[in-house]
């Protein structure tokens, strides 16, 4: 008898990627373009933006997506590359939190950026990989 090894799961890891880019993508755009625009936010209603618990919501919710999805499709494509970039990512996100504060517009964003990267090589392995772990 053969066992079906192709389990359902709530999130799957090409959706978690999705996920992930689309976070990481909007966090960067969030974080290059609220130095622009943070004058006008309380016009729109949107001041909220502006924020340190909206930036540390998309880290937040960026670290725990891309955690967990890398470390669900390790073993399926056994490629570092992702992981690496996405430290990388959250390295510079760090870097321009609480390093180099004159390079802030610059690191975060690329940080966001980066780990958008991440998720979407991690795709990109998992769905040229032919076997199952």
């Amino acid at each position: 008898m053969i066992k079906a090894t192709n389990k359902k799961t709530l999130l799957k890891t090409g959706q978690l990627d999705q996920l992930g880019i689309t976070a990481s993508i909007a966090c960067a755009i969030h974080c290059a373009a609220l130095p622009f625009l943070i004058t006008l936010l309380p016009f729109w209603g949107l001041s909220f933006l502006a924020h340190p618990w909206v930036e540390f919501s998309m880290i937040g919710l960026s670290l725990l997506v891309g955690t967990w999805s890398l470390a669900q499709s390790y073993p399926k494509h056994k490629s570092i590359i992702p992981i690496l970039v996405l430290i990388i990512g959250f390295m510079l996100i760090g870097t321009g939190h609480y390093g180099f504060h004159f390079l802030e517009a610059l690191l975060i964003p690329l940080g966001g950026f980066s780990i958008a990267l991440a998720h979407f090589l991690n795709w990109k392995y998992t769905r040229s990989c032919t076997h199952q772990s």
